[in-house]
């Protein structure tokens, strides 16, 4: 069969759909033409939505789900099915129609009558928890393909730690165009090359359209010639060819590396005169080119009906894999680590976890150590990365700043899976989608390190972290002015607030050893969203001696009350915590009594009661130290209430240099609280 041709304003894309119409109508062409329609009358129904791709790969998806994906309606969470990512996001109805057709329950035609709508399970986008055969959410493009490496990473982890008849699975993917101009998708893609992840196929809806026109506007270099230079083994095909498509697919599975399968398409295949433009890409298609695309079709059936036998079809697809998961329940009860492996999947931290990090804790109290927060983060993973075996660790290129490494526990490297730590290159965004992945896949508790300043490289990941609750852990370090002669650049004076604003995200910014352990086990008891963990530079100095409670648990505390009621309350977060403390003695030697508040985790204090929140933070006048900007405090301190911080960019100086120029200073804080109270 002839290769299509990308589309010009002359549109011979038609051409080509119209001789493929006029072959002979096969099992496997109505089974596709079946998402086809539920894709243009539910987009029609809603009157929003993108129809487009889901016609256009609607083969591709019918080859896979049909013949080679392994996964079983029935269970949509069995631990070893083929985890499938829809990169291309938008054309969500292609992943509703294919979860309806094969069978899987909770998504009905009632539900693809409401795409779109308020509460509906078919979202606009897919989004996790809204179905359970959904894996991940997606829409902002290069994210799916992204977190996909990170899931087939963890399947090389985990079979190398569970053995081949436990973990033995692929991961499939359909991404756009828009998926691989994004630069998250060369992070990612050149990640997944090196650690050779040949169990990862991408198939890339080659449709050479764009919203804006042909992607020829913006997008002509030699895709594959780019992915066999990131280590991709790689095919072009007619996506509209089963056997093509099958023969790629039978390729990937041969492969020792991962693969990426061009599938030459017409986006909204069948439609009489928008296919092959981006005219089908975003909008509805209207009622005539709806009537056309039937007629074309051969599909003489009203919106929303799929005929029983066709319907019967899907079903056996979607039951194909049903021995398979069955003889895999039998291996798992006879396998000798079956009580380890449903521990480790549920996400269930092991029995005893916490011992050895009770016992350095202990250990901080009787020691006080004045050490740097990344440091005192480093010795509580050594406590914690032996008791916990899902934990994975990993740095972008930083490993001995962020000192996210644990003595004697070995690195991943291609070929070599067993490792617990995984070196990202300086790839922040490719590193947090790749987290998202390990963790959605289940088995595996990802944490990894960069500066604070890189959060803005790898937001976007860390953003839908949040949205889909994965238990991931962001150690970023050098978390102020306190890293000193780096300067400005690398001074993140604007990022605690940008990154507290994130709903669902957990921010802990500990002011010395022992809050940075006690934030640490906060955030591997976490299993509902994202964690990150501002670290210091620099040494501050020991503030607690108690090991008992966890006091950051309820994100603020009152570290030292005034021995007298109080006159002002000093609420400081990490390094700034010690300077409140100093300036406490001074006002207290001057005749004024103030408490000192710890403030670790403002997301978990503003969840405490308002009974406990009044109590800590007082009716006297409140002062905020920060060695960030203000924005946020008001919150905490009133309009009116004093900040003691930053007010722009930084400068490069020593550290000591750095808080004395920019008046961030016990003596600062004294003049402030004085001058209030008069």
């Amino acid at each position: 069969m002839a290769s299509i041709a990308p589309t010009t304003t002359t549109n011979p894309a038609l051409a080509a759909q119209a001789a493929l119409l006029a072959l002979p109508v096969t099992e496997e062409r109505r089974m596709a033409d079946a998402i086809r329609v539920l894709a243009m009358d539910a987009v029609q129904k809603a009157n929003s939505g993108h129809p487009g791709m889901p016609m256009g790969m609607a083969d591709a998806a019918t080859a896979l789900w049909s013949r080679v994906l392994k996964y079983d309606a029935a269970d949509p969470t069995w631990p070893d099915r083929d985890r499938f990512v829809l990169s291309a996001g938008h054309g969500s109805m292609l992943l509703y129609a294919l979860l309806h057709l094969t069978g899987h329950a909770g998504m009905s035609m009632d539900d693809i009558r409401n795409f779109r709508q308020l509460h509906s399970v078919a979202a606009g986008h897919p989004e996790r928890g809204e179905h359970p055969a959904i894996e991940m959410t997606t829409g902002p493009l290069g994210q799916g393909i992204s977190t996909a490496v990170g899931m087939a990473l963890a399947e090389r982890h985990l079979a190398a730690r569970f053995g081949k008849s436990l973990v033995d699975h692929r991961t499939w993917v359909i991404a756009s165009d828009g998926d691989l101009q994004e630069g998250i998708s060369h992070e990612a893609a050149s990640l997944a090359g090196h650690y050779r992840l040949d169990k990862l196929c991408v198939l890339w809806d080659d449709n050479g359209i764009s919203i804006d026109g042909s992607t020829e506007l913006s997008f002509t270099e030699d895709v594959l010639k780019r992915f066999q230079a990131y280590g991709w083994a790689v095919k072009r095909v007619n996506g509209h060819s089963p056997q093509a498509l099958l023969g790629a697919m039978g390729y990937a599975l041969r492969s020792r590396k991962p693969t990426l399968i061009a599938c030459r398409t017409i986006i909204g295949f069948a439609a009489p005169k928008k296919a092959g433009t981006a005219g089908s890409h975003g909008a509805p298609l209207g009622s005539d080119e709806i009537d056309g695309a039937r007629a074309a079709m051969g599909w003489n059936h009203p919106p929303f009906e799929i005929p029983e036998g066709l319907k019967a079809l899907w079903e056996k697809a979607g039951s194909r894999g049903g021995g398979t998961r069955r003889s895999w329940l039998k291996r798992l009860a006879r396998h000798p680590q079956k009580a380890e492996f449903e521990r480790a999947t549920a996400g269930r931290l092991p029995e005893g976890w916490m011992d050895a990090l009770n016992a350095h804790r202990a250990a901080i109290a009787e020691s006080k150590p004045k050490i740097g927060t990344r440091i005192a983060s480093q010795q509580a993973l050594a406590a914690l990365v032996p008791a916990v075996p899902e934990m994975i660790g990993g740095s972008a290129d930083l490993t001995g700043s962020n000192n996210t490494d644990v003595k004697g526990v070995p690195a991943m490297r291609p070929g070599d899976y067993a490792g617990r730590y995984i070196h990202y290159g300086v790839r922040e965004h490719g590193m947090a989608a790749a987290m998202n992945g390990m963790a959605l896949h289940g088995g595996i508790i990802p944490y990894s390190g960069t500066f604070l300043i890189f959060a803005d490289y790898l937001r976007p990941s860390l953003r839908l972290a949040a949205l889909m609750g994965t238990r991931v852990v962001h150690v970023l370090t050098h978390d102020s002015i306190g890293l000193g002669e780096d300067g400005p650049t690398h001074q993140p004076v604007e990022t605690l607030a940008s990154l507290r604003c994130i709903p669902n995200l957990h921010v802990f910014r500990p002011a010395d050893a022992m809050e940075t352990a006690e934030c640490w086990e906060l955030a591997l008891r976490r299993a509902d969203g994202p964690s990150v963990l501002a670290l210091t530079r620099q040494a501050v100095p020991a503030l607690r001696d108690d090991a008992g409670e966890n006091r950051s648990a309820r994100g603020g505390y009152v570290l030292a009350e005034a021995l007298r009621p109080r006159q002002a309350t000093l609420i400081a977060t990490g390094s700034e915590v010690s300077l409140a403390m100093t300036a406490r003695k001074m006002l207290a030697e001057a005749g004024i009594q103030v408490a000192v508040v710890s403030l670790p985790c403002w997301e978990i204090f503003a969840a405490q009661p308002a009974e406990y929140r009044d109590a800590v933070l007082g009716a006297a006048p409140r002062v905020g130290i920060e060695a960030a900007l203000r924005f946020g405090w008001d919150s905490l301190i009133g309009a009116d209430g004093i900040f003691i911080g930053m007010t722009g960019f930084g400068a490069s100086a020593p550290a000591d240099k750095l808080f004395e120029h920019f008046g961030i200073t016990p003596a600062a804080v004294v003049a402030a609280v004085q001058k209030t109270l008069g």
